[in-house]
């Protein structure tokens, strides 16, 4: 019996690191809703100054990297007030606002591998961080960056077949190289670099896990056929990218446990796997159930439509 009722108690938390705030959902295993609550960063992180749940100036719009751990904590304080017994969770995944960045200083896995369960993550975290404000989807500062970029491959039309779009000013790699031009200490003092969705997964694990394909697919980096990093984009970066990009990994992937300071300090069960998470517009695919020949409209921050394809052609515009 008492088997039984733990199958009947399993749960399952998603989480969406979005631009203006960051949700969670947990359902049952008949799928129905049983908590859900947000951490809104405008009205509820009123700290960090943000605005629509960024910081502007002029074309560069950034967001505060720790902002998003210091809700993530909140977040998951609020879901055990709201009564969910973390020790019942089988599996966490997500997604995350794509295209925006985090860029991990040296050292900082070891300071993620360690974090102690006395404190708060976002007090651990604080010097984790080569660069202290995250380059998000809006910022169009890049346009140096993208010139360069089509140039190393022969063109835009040349990106777009490799990369599934041609140069866009907030695609992550142009947010690298820019980073590498002009701030060339705090490239070089980056372990790693993380999108929005793998940081989201990592700071579960404990240890900086791959980007998914998906969600490496809009960083003008990766070569869409193959699944792999492009060489000759990389080298146009920056040196040793790809060992601070580490390699892509299947969105379906188990990127690992949740890490002993999730177990040690909310009660997680050490089995509770932690699913690749993706970006926000791969993910809304996946959720619709959508199949060929279906058409997704997003009205949200940004309105996007989207399409499944089997035999993409990229093109000028548009992103694959």
């Amino acid at each position: 019996m008492e088997e039984e009722k733990k199958e009947e108690e399993k749960c399952y938390i998603g989480l969406d690191f979005s631009t203006q705030q960051i949700k969670a959902v947990v359902i049952n295993g008949g799928l129905d809703v049983v908590a859900e609550t947000h951490v809104h960063f405008d009205s509820m992180l009123p700290e960090y100054r943000t605005y629509g749940g960024v910081q502007t100036s002029g074309n560069k719009v950034t967001a505060p990297t720790i902002m998003w751990v210091k809700a993530l904590d909140m977040l998951l304080d609020k879901l055990r007030v709201a009564g969910v017994e973390f020790a019942n969770v089988d599996a966490v995944s997500g997604a995350g606002q794509q295209h925006g960045s985090v860029f991990w200083r040296k050292g900082a896995e070891d300071i993620l591998a360690g974090l102690q369960p006395e404190g708060f993550m976002h007090e651990q975290l604080a010097s984790a961080f080569s660069v202290q404000d995250s380059p998000i989807w809006m910022d169009s500062s890049t346009s140096e960056q993208c010139a360069l970029l089509e140039a190393a491959v022969g063109g835009p039309q040349k990106l777009s077949h490799i990369t599934g779009s041609r140069a866009y000013e907030r695609f992550t790699g142009n947010q690298i190289c820019k980073l590498r031009m002009q701030r060339a200490e705090s490239y070089s003092n980056t372990e790693r670099v993380s999108l929005v969705s793998s940081f989201a997964a990592s700071l579960l694990t404990g240890t900086v896990v791959g980007i998914d394909w998906a969600d490496a697919g809009g960083m003008n980096l990766m070569d869409i056929k193959t699944k792999q990093w492009d060489n000759n984009l990389l080298e146009a970066v920056g040196p040793d990218l790809a060992a601070k990009l580490g390699v892509p990994i299947s969105t379906s992937s188990v990127v690992g446990k949740m890490s002993n300071y999730m177990q040690e300090r909310y009660g997680f069960d050490a089995e509770c796997v932690v699913g690749a998470f993706t970006g926000d517009n791969p993910s809304s695919l996946a959720g619709l159930a959508m199949k060929e020949g279906d058409i997704g409209l997003s009205l949200g921050t940004s309105d996007t439509v989207f399409v499944w394809l089997k035999d993409p052609l990229p093109q000028l515009t548009g992103h694959v």
